[in-house]
C-alpha cells in the first residue's frame, strides 16, 4: 500500500473575507479595488435602511404616498452620505452616480414595504 502525503490543512483564517469586507465597510475612506465588493455593501446597506424604516413607519402609523416618497428620500440620502462623505470614493470608477444609487434599491423597497405593511396591520388595524 502507498501512503499519500498530504498537505497539512490550514486552520480557519485569522479573519474571514466577509468579516474583512464588514471592516471596510465600517472604516472611512476604505480602499474598494474591487467593484462588486463595494456594491456588495452598498446592496446590505441598503436592505438594513429598508427594515429600519418599514419599522419605524409602521411605528409611527405612517400611510400612503407620503411614507414611500420619504423612504426613497432618505434611503438615497443615506446611501449618497456613505459613499461621498464617508467613504469618499470617487463614482466614476463604478458607474457612475446612478449605478451606485440604484444597486439594490427595488429589493430593499420590497423589504421596507413588507415590513411596513406587517407592522402597520399588526399595530393599527383592528
Amino acid at each position: 500500500m502507498s501512503t499519500v502525503k498530504r498537505k497539512p490543512v490550514d486552520k480557519v483564517p485569522s479573519e474571514s473575507t466577509a468579516m474583512q469586507t464588514f471592516n471596510k465597510a465600517l472604516t472611512a475612506g476604505s480602499d474598494w479595488s474591487d467593484k462588486d465588493e463595494f456594491l456588495d455593501v452598498v446592496y446590505w446597506l441598503r436592505q438594513i435602511i429598508g427594515v429600519l424604516i418599514g419599522v419605524v413607519w409602521g411605528v409611527v402609523p405612517m400611510k400612503g404616498i407620503l411614507g414611500i416618497l420619504l423612504f426613497l428620500a432618505v434611503n438615497v440620502a443615506i446611501v449618497y452620505a456613505y459613499y461621498s462623505l464617508f467613504q469618499r470614493i470617487n463614482e466614476d470608477d463604478f458607474g457612475g452616480v446612478s449605478e451606485i444609487l440604484k444597486e439594490g434599491l427595488m429589493t430593499s423597497f420590497a423589504t421596507f414595504v413588507v415590513t411596513w405593511i406587517i407592522l402597520y396591520s399588526a399595530l393599527h388595524v383592528d
